[in-house]
């Protein structure tokens, strides 16, 4: 479906959060913040307005947006670095190092110090942060030493331990509590420490409310300076105050996870948290019963989710507790192999994370909803469409083959799979022809059909005899509805091999006009007009479509240098060493093929009989 720009434009929210820009390929190719993604966004295509031939070109190649929102235009800083070294897009400026953003840094000493750091590393400190202004957190720091008269120098001080023989000066101006000179206990200088913990751990209020009593003493003291002073100081703490939601420097894997829904229609929102950033997020759109509340509907997708993704985190964030909580945590922990836990959290920094993913959730629920029956329309919409044509129900997964030949001496078969109307590329297959000589398309179909139901059988008995429940591969499933390029004839042989492998499967033409475009379906010796405007015609056309590309593609790749020399492999006795003294000895393969026996014995590698060998294989004669 065409990316309506003009129309998807009109719903950006006038909000921060990332923009990504995709290519007609899904590459993602630019990642941008923005403080109001209505405007931000927008400003990409208008005219052109002198940005520069490298942001002109990006333009020209975007096929399609998306976007997340975030609470504050901070995090989107945090969360567009994150994606940018996650997928690396060619129009960003890339980072080469991690040391991008500051964070507040209180040690693990006897005596902890509250200092800068560009890094996380794993000495037991207790780190706060990502932050986007350095100033302000050196700002903060100075300020929490100050209020709180930690010490700030590299000493290494030790309990119960006088290291030094005098004082530095901030002891004597009051602003340290002189640890090194045994002049405040460990309780003490623990409850000091305590008092910065809690103000970085988001406890502002009291700060703030000082600073700012402060400054208007000094202003109606018409002491401007300090006053000026005090303005500064107290915007770095606001500044610092902001919460970052999207990084977090425990390292963990995560998935937060929020939900909106409304009537039958529910958006669910992933957020992939991995090693404590935030790399991504996915949404899902399910149909539920307007009588379904959160619960149902997160019970349902974790349960659907999570048994076909390879992948299951530590923690998974829900905005509300499950029915069966304890056995899907015990569940989701045998599938990971070790502890998963589900969390619901009510308050702190993890509730506003899910709120977050939420809040996204309930954007493009209300954004997308007529996009999202669109897509409806012409997936499962149109498999509908198509089960009322021929008379069938209950169609999920298609498959269609073709047949491309390769310069006269090889031929492949391409096989692509449909679930729910989409394709599911994970399951497409290549097939090249083993047992066909020349250009014939029935024969060829016919060995990729018996080749793959037969390769199906015997994994499906595999997973019998072993009591295994999850599929060996692609060909375990079978299909619901076999599409073939073609009529009468490709129909018959799909048809006749089912019949000789005993499997009862519903086989459909696609069949074209003169002009080579599908015209309709060829069904139980029957052509069934279609509607050419309908979904189940655009369908079935992408359908086709995708199964002759996926050929094409296969057939191209065979033609590189290194693919066509490796025709020689499949010649007995032709291994690595002779397909590299024949490619030396010839000029290309084509000399090879019309060379007689005679000439191929000249190269000192080849025996006489490994000679015939090869003569035989290009020409299908047997050498007495």
């Amino acid at each position: 479906m065409v990316f309506d720009f003009q129309e998807e434009l009109k719903k950006l929210p006038h909000k921060p959060g990332v923009y990504i820009m995709h290519d007609k390929s899904d590459a993602i190719i630019y990642v941008g913040k923005a403080k109001d993604l209505y405007n931000r966004v927008r400003s990409y295509f208008r005219a052109n307005i002198g940005r520069g031939p490298w942001i002109d070109r990006m333009v020209s190649l975007i096929s399609y947006f998306e976007y997340i929102v975030t609470d504050s235009e901070l995090e989107s800083l945090v969360l567009e670095n994150n994606l940018i070294k996650e997928h690396r897009p060619k129009y960003n400026t890339l980072l080469v190092d991690d040391k991008t953003y500051p964070y507040i840094k209180v040690t693990a000493e006897d005596y902890p110090r509250v200092v800068f750091s560009r890094e996380i590393k794993k000495d037991k400190s207790r780190y706060f942060g990502p932050y986007t202004s350095a100033g302000a957190v050196k700002d903060t720091i100075e300020l929490i030493n100050k209020l709180y008269k930690l010490r700030n120098c590299n000493n290494k001080v030790k309990y119960a331990e006088k290291t030094t023989d005098r004082p530095c000066l901030n002891y004597h101006i009051g602003q340290c509590l002189a640890p090194c000179q045994g002049s405040v206990t460990r309780e003490e200088y623990a409850a000091a420490v305590e008092q910065a913990l809690e103000f970085l751990n988001g406890n502002y209020t009291p700060i703030i409310s000082k600073l700012e009593k402060d400054m208007t003493e000094a202003s109606q003291a018409l002491d401007f300076e300090r006053a000026a002073t005090l303005r500064d100081l107290l915007g770095s703490v606001k500044q610092v105050a902001q919460k970052q939601k999207i990084e977090n420097s425990d390292g963990e894997d995560r998935d937060i996870i929020g939900l909106s829904h409304k009537g039958e229609d529910a958006v669910v929102q992933v957020f992939f948290v991995r090693g404590g950033k935030m790399i991504g997020r996915e949404h899902f759109s399910l149909k539920t019963s307007e009588e379904s509340n959160e619960k149902d509907i997160l019970d349902s997708f974790i349960k659907q989710y999570y048994a076909g993704t390879p992948f299951i985190p530590k923690e998974i964030y829900l905005p509300c507790e499950l029915t069966d909580m304890g056995l899907i945590e015990e569940w989701l922990s045998d599938r990971r192999g070790s502890k998963a836990h589900i969390i619901t959290p009510k308050i702190g920094q993890k509730h506003k994370l899910v709120s977050l993913a939420s809040s996204n959730a309930q954007l493009i629920l209300e954004k997308d909803k007529e996009r999202l029956k669109r897509e409806e329309g012409r997936t499962i919409g149109a498999v509908k469409e198509i089960e009322e044509l021929i008379g069938l129900n209950g169609i999920v997964r298609m498959e269609a083959f073709d047949i491309s030949n390769i310069s006269g001496f090889e031929n492949v078969g391409s096989m692509v799979v449909f679930e729910r109307g989409k394709p599911k590329k994970s399951d497409y297959r290549k097939f090249k022809i083993k047992t066909v000589a020349g250009p014939d398309d029935y024969a060829c179909m016919k060995e990729v059909l018996t080749r793959r139901f037969t390769h199906g059988i015997e994994e499906q008995k595999e997973m019998k005899q072993s009591g295994e429940s999850t599929d060996y591969g692609s060909f375990t499933k079978f299909p619901d509805l076999l599409l073939m390029d073609g009529g009468r004839g490709q129909v018959n042989i799909a048809l006749k091999v089912l019949e000789e492998l005993g499997l009862n499967i519903p086989v459909c033409g696609m069949v074209k006009d003169d002009n080579h475009r599908t015209r309709g379906l060829y069904y139980n010796n029957v052509e069934l007009p279609i509607d050419t405007h309908s979904e189940g015609f655009k369908l079935i056309t992408r359908v086709q479509d995708e199964a002759h590309r996926f050929a094409i593609e296969f057939h191209r790749s065979l033609r590189s240098k290194d693919q066509v020399r490796s025709v020689l492999d499949n010649i007995p006795g032709v291994g690595p060493a002779r397909r590299k003294a024949l490619m030396k000895y010839f000029e290309n393969i084509e000399q090879i093929k019309t060379a007689d026996v005679e000439k191929l014995a000249e190269v000192p590698e080849i025996p006489r009989n490994v000679a015939e060998d090869i003569y035989s294989f290009f020409h299908g004669d047997v050498i007495k």
